[in-house]
């Protein structure tokens, strides 16, 4: 999330500070025994390193089948990506409840949600917009992988699992409980209240609704989760525990209790008077992020699993990290440290070198300090950005916590498949240190060859997962 309001200047770290670190114990239990590892030299020394050899083993190699989303531009993947190029700006006003004493009063508030089809209506009414959007996005990603209705009783429900993870849960379930409580009484609080609200119950609700019985759990580390999702579900299809998994991220925190507490940690734009470029990754006068909500969710099955039931493949996971900083509970690391040996990390587990990769979805919150933390953190690991395009999602659709990297990364497939960037908005007065580009205002063609997907949570979770297009 990297929310701190105030501006940080990034000091030199050589790469080989952490080239000859040993791994931490996640990242070791995590990869797959029979991966190739590859040291890098660093990455002063990239252009003369010869590029890893990729994953070959079709029962390792981990594809794209599906994506399934809600988002403040619908539960279309298509649309979606389309509003996504076209520009537009999701943010508006707040209208879910009076926020009019709030110091910020608008986000990417979603409207006119429906789950008809997807949720039935005694259970819709029950549940939490984090859980009802987890399952739309999820079944909605089964269909898209040509896994709807009948069709999934063709695959062995054993070995499919269900990894959708959240930075904060049930907070309407559990804001109205507590509420509850005080006004009311312990025997007023709904016997839903712990089950709606606690952050593994959209794997465990969406799982039974589908039958699937393989890895079942969430991980939540703030705005990183979604693609801490994704890294742990691609090793368990690594290490054949699963031929395929749901991954991805859910959230809906647009609610007082939401909403003000961003607004006690002084991480929110205020731009009150003009809430579509309040979001403006880059520039100059950006003032915060913007809160957003919603789903994102992928199908990612084994090459082998994909190829025998003749299932669509949109894409390919190459690889991934996941770090720590280990330095301040919301600052970025001064030194860029954690971020800059997560992008090597997530390179080397995928199989690529840095000149491989042109592409960069960037976690870019709009917020003064991690906005060039991370600009400042990337360019330790590529020396020549003339030939990246790097580009901020949330300059349009605000930022979505939990469920960031998981819109994000359907971005970057649409981007991968359709050959479209789409624009960075609201690029009105750019830093001048930020020399990518950074597809302001007015979407691209270009062909990706590798893209990597930054997201970075409270805490100091950095995470970084790579995708290219699928060739046999």
């Amino acid at each position: 999330m990297q929310a701190a309001a105030h501006s940080s200047t990034l000091k030199p770290s050589p790469l080989d500070s952490f080239r000859n670190r040993k791994c931490s114990p996640l990242l070791v239990a995590a990869a797959p025994k029979s991966r190739r590892r590859v040291s890098y030299v660093s990455a002063a020394a990239a252009s003369t390193v010869s590029a890893p050899k990729r994953e070959k083993d079709p029962k390792k190699r981990v594809v794209i089948t599906g994506m399934g989303l809600v988002s403040v531009f619908g539960n279309d993947v298509d649309t979606y990506y389309d509003k996504l190029l076209s520009g537009e700006s999701g943010i508006t006003l707040i209208d879910r409840f009076d926020a009019s004493k709030f110091p910020t009063r608008f986000g990417g508030q979603i409207r006119g949600f429906a789950s008809q089809g997807y949720i039935d209506g005694k259970n819709d009414r029950r549940l939490d917009d984090c859980l009802r959007y987890c399952i739309v996005a999820g079944k909605k990603a089964l269909e898209d992988a040509d896994l709807g209705g009948d069709k999934r009783s063709k695959i062995d429900k054993e070995r499919a699992g269900v990894l959708v993870g959240t930075g904060m849960g049930g907070l309407t379930v559990f804001s109205d409980g507590v509420q509850a409580l005080i006004e009311k009484g312990h025997r007023k609080i709904t016997p839903f209240f712990i089950p709606y609200a606690i952050t593994n119950m959209g794997s465990a609700l969406l799982a039974i609704d589908i039958g699937f019985m393989g890895p079942n759990y969430s991980i939540s580390t703030a705005c990183a989760t979604s693609n801490y999702c994704f890294y742990a579900a691609a090793n368990h299809i690594r290490r054949g525990e699963a031929d395929m998994m749901l991954a991805g991220g859910t959230e809906a925190a647009i609610i007082p209790i939401g909403l003000g507490g961003f607004v006690a940690c002084r991480a929110l734009s205020q731009r009150n008077d003009d809430p579509k470029t309040a979001s403006r990754p880059w520039d100059k006068d950006r003032d915060g992020f913007v809160m957003g909500e919603g789903a994102g969710i992928l199908v990612m099955e084994s090459l082998e699993h994909a190829m025998k039931r003749g299932a669509p493949i949109l894409a390919e996971y190459l690889g991934g990290a996941v770090n720590c900083d280990a330095y301040h509970m919301t600052d970025p690391r001064a030194d860029g440290l954690g971020v800059s040996s997560c992008i090597l990390s997530s390179l080397e587990d995928a199989g690529v070198s840095p000149e491989e990769v042109n592409y960069i979805n960037a976690h870019a919150t709009s917020t003064l300090a991690g906005d060039l933390a991370e600009i400042n953190a990337i360019k330790k690991v590529f020396k020549n950005t003339s030939e990246i395009k790097i580009n901020a999602t949330k300059s349009m659709i605000g930022h979505c916590l939990g469920a960031a990297g998981g819109l994000e990364a359907i971005a970057t497939v649409k981007a991968i498949e359709t050959g479209w960037l789409h624009p960075s908005i609201n690029q009105f007065n750019p830093e001048p240190s930020v020399d990518f580009d950074t597809v302001a205002n007015v979407k691209q063609q270009h062909e990706v060859n590798v893209a990597i997907s930054n997201s970075f949570g409270f805490g100091g979770h950095n995470s970084v997962v790579a995708f290219s297009a699928f060739k046999p």
